[in-house]
C-alpha cells in the first residue's frame, strides 16, 4: 500500500500548491479505495466545511450523483432558492464515510458544523439518518455542540462532535451536550490540555428531538428534558404566517435615503443616499424628488424590544400588487426628479443578481427579455403595506419584538407578520417577546446565524389565532401598549423605569404561560433552560 500513500499525498500536495484542494473528497474516495477493501469498526475525521454554494461547478456537477444517491438533495425550485438547498459538504462526507468505509454496528466520530442540526430546511436531507432511500440507517447516539466556545484557535466556527451507529435508528431523545466557556479572560488554544479546557467551560446536559412531531426530519430542540416536555404545549404550526421585509437586491445604497430638508411647498425633499456598509460601491449624490414614494424604513440596527425607531427612507417603486416596480412612463410622468435619480444608477440596478434571476427570461434569439422595470424590487407585497405589522430581528442571537404602522417599511433583515388591527399587533408582540416564545427559537434555531428569527419560526411554534374577546389575549395587548410606552422613553429614563419594563416582561410571560396552558413549574423549567441556552447559568 506504500505506493498508494505516496501517490496519493503528491497528488494532493500538487492540488494544495494549485489551490485546488478543495476537491480532495473526490481524491479520498478514488484513490483510498484499494486500501479500504474491508471496513472498520470504527472512522473518526473533520471533514471540509464548505457550503455546496462556494463549491467549484466542475466539483458540483461530478458529484451531484452522490449528493442524490445519499438524499441529502431533498428540496428544489423556490425552496432551493431561498435557502433550504444550501448543503454543506461535510454531510455529504459523513454519508460517504458511514456508507463505504464502516462496518454494520460499527461507529463513527465526526466533526462537523453545528448547523446540520438546527437549520430548518438544508441540513433536512442529513437528518433522514439513512444512506439513500431504503439502505442501511444509522442512529445518532451522541452530539457535543461546541458552538459557543469556538473550538478551533483562529477561525469563528460552530463545531459540534457527533457519534453514530451503522445499522441501527436513531432513538429520540438523543443526548445532547452543550458546551459553553466559564472562565472569563481566557481562551482555549491548540495546545490546552484536556484539564484545562475542562477547565475553562461546563456541559449542559440537554436532549434534542426534532421540533415537529410529525416530521423527525425537522430542526432539532435541544434543552432540559423538563423544558422539552413542557414546549409541546407550544410548538406547532401557528396561525399566522411570516413574511421577510423589502429586499433591494443588494442596492440599499440606490434605495436608501436621508431626507435632508423638510418638505418644500411643491412636495418634494432634498436626500442623500445613504452609502455607509453598502456592500456596492455607490456614488453618493444629494438630489430633489418627490416624496410620493419615500416611506420610514426600519433597519434591523433601528429595531429594539418594544421600540421601533426608523431613522431614514426607502425608496419604494415597487407595486405591492403586481409585484414589480411601477411602469417606468407612469414614473416618468408622476415622478420626473425620482426618475432622473434613479435612472443615474440603471445599469447597476440592471446587474443585481436577484434582478436577472427573478426579472428577465432568454428569448429564443438568446437575447434576454425584462419582466419587470430596472429598479424593480423584492419581497415586497400586500403584507408590506398592512395596516399594523409586527416585527423582529431576524438575524443574530435577538428576537426583538415590536409593533410599526402602515406607512413603515421593514427591510429584508426584519421578519414581519400582517396585522388588521393595531391590537392584533400587540397581542403578537407580546406573544413573541415571552419567555416560552423565546426558548422555543432559541432551543431549535441556530442563534447567532442569519435564519435565526426567519419566517420559519412560525411553521413550529404555534401562535393562536387573535381574539379580541379573550381576556388572556386582551392582557397581553395591554402589556404590550404599556411596554412600548415606556420603552419609547428608556433611553432617558431613570432605573425604576427599565425595572417596571423588566416587571411587565415578566407579566408577559405569566400571561402567555396561560395562553398556552403551561403550569408555574413547567414556565419555571422553560426560563431557566432559555437562561442555559443564552449563556446566563449553565
Amino acid at each position: 500500500s506504500r505506493p498508494v500513500w505516496r501517490g496519493l499525498v503528491e497528488q494532493l500536495s500538487d492540488l494544495y500548491c494549485r489551490g485546488l484542494d478543495g476537491i480532495w473528497a473526490l481524491v479520498l474516495k478514488n484513490a483510498f479505495m484499494p486500501l479500504f477493501l474491508e471496513p472498520f469498526d470504527y472512522v473518526v475525521g473533520n471533514p471540509p466545511w464548505i457550503l455546496w454554494d462556494n463549491l467549484p461547478q466542475g466539483y458540483r456537477e461530478q458529484t451531484m450523483g452522490l449528493w442524490n444517491e445519499y438524499g441529502l438533495f431533498v428540496h428544489s425550485g423556490m425552496d432551493t432558492i431561498l435557502g433550504k438547498g444550501k448543503k454543506d459538504l461535510s454531510t455529504l462526507m459523513s454519508y460517504v464515510a458511514i456508507d463505504r468505509y464502516l462496518k454494520l454496528r460499527g461507529k463513527i466520530g465526526f466533526v462537523i458544523t453545528q448547523s446540520v442540526w438546527k437549520t430548518a430546511g438544508a441540513a433536512q436531507g442529513f437528518r433522514r439518518f439513512r444512506i439513500g432511500q431504503d439502505r442501511d440507517h444509522f442512529a445518532i447516539v451522541h452530539v457535543d455542540d461546541m458552538s459557543s466556545i469556538q473550538a478551533f484557535e483562529g477561525a469563528s466556527t460552530r463545531a459540534s462532535v457527533f457519534v453514530a451507529i451503522k445499522g441501527e435508528r436513531t432513538r429520540y431523545p438523543v443526548p445532547y451536550s452543550y458546551w459553553r466557556k466559564t472562565a472569563r479572560g481566557r481562551s482555549l488554544g491548540y495546545d490546552s490540555t484536556s484539564e484545562e479546557v475542562f477547565s475553562l467551560t461546563g456541559r449542559a446536559n440537554f436532549m434534542a428531538v426534532p421540533v415537529s412531531q410529525t416530521d423527525p426530519t425537522s430542526a432539532w430542540l435541544t434543552a432540559r428534558p423538563k423544558a422539552i416536555e413542557a414546549a409541546r404545549k407550544f410548538l406547532g404550526s401557528s396561525s399566522y404566517s411570516a413574511h421577510a421585509g423589502a429586499y433591494t437586491g443588494g442596492a440599499n445604497g440606490v434605495y436608501w435615503l436621508q431626507v435632508l430638508s423638510t418638505i418644500m411647498p411643491n412636495g418634494n425633499a432634498v436626500v442623500q443616499n445613504v452609502t455607509d456598509g453598502a456592500k456596492r460601491e455607490v456614488e453618493s449624490i444629494t438630489v430633489e424628488i418627490e416624496t410620493g414614494l419615500l416611506f420610514p424604513l426600519l433597519r434591523s440596527g433601528d429595531l429594539q424590544r418594544w421600540k421601533p425607531l426608523p431613522k431614514v427612507h426607502i425608496l419604494m417603486m415597487q407595486d405591492p400588487q403586481r409585484r414589480r416596480g411601477f411602469s417606468e412612463a407612469e414614473i416618468q410622468e408622476k415622478c420626473p426628479k425620482t426618475w432622473s435619480y434613479v435612472s443615474r444608477f440603471e445599469k447597476q440596478l440592471r446587474a443585481r443578481a436577484a434582478f436577472v434571476r427573478y426579472y428577465t427570461r432568454p428569448n429564443k434569439d438568446g437575447t434576454k427579455l425584462e419582466t419587470g422595470p430596472f429598479y424593480s424590487m423584492f419581497d415586497v407585497s400586500s403584507y408590506t403595506f398592512a395596516p399594523w405589522k409586527v416585527v423582529w430581528t431576524r438575524m443574530g442571537n435577538k428576537i426583538d419584538a415590536a409593533v410599526i404602522p402602515k406607512e413603515v417599511v421593514p427591510q429584508e433583515t426584519i421578519t414581519l407578520i400582517a396585522c388588521e388591527s393595531e391590537e392584533e399587533a400587540h397581542y403578537l408582540a407580546a406573544t413573541i417577546n415571552s419567555s416560552p416564545f423565546q426558548f422555543a427559537a432559541f432551543a431549535y434555531s441556530q442563534a447567532g446565524g442569519k435564519s435565526f428569527g426567519s419566517p420559519h419560526l412560525l411553521e413550529n411554534i404555534n401562535v393562536p389565532a387573535f381574539e379580541p374577546a379573550n381576556s388572556t389575549h386582551r392582557r397581553l395587548v395591554a402589556l404590550s401598549k404599556e411596554a412600548h410606552a415606556i420603552a419609547a422613553e428608556v433611553e432617558t429614563a431613570k432605573d425604576t423605569k427599565n425595572r417596571r419594563l423588566a416587571d411587565i416582561e415578566r407579566q408577559v410571560g405569566e400571561a402567555a404561560a396561560e395562553l398556552w396552558g403551561l403550569t408555574p413549574q413547567e414556565l419555571t423549567d422553560v426560563q431557566a433552560s432559555l437562561r442555559e441556552l443564552k449563556g446566563e447559568a449553565v
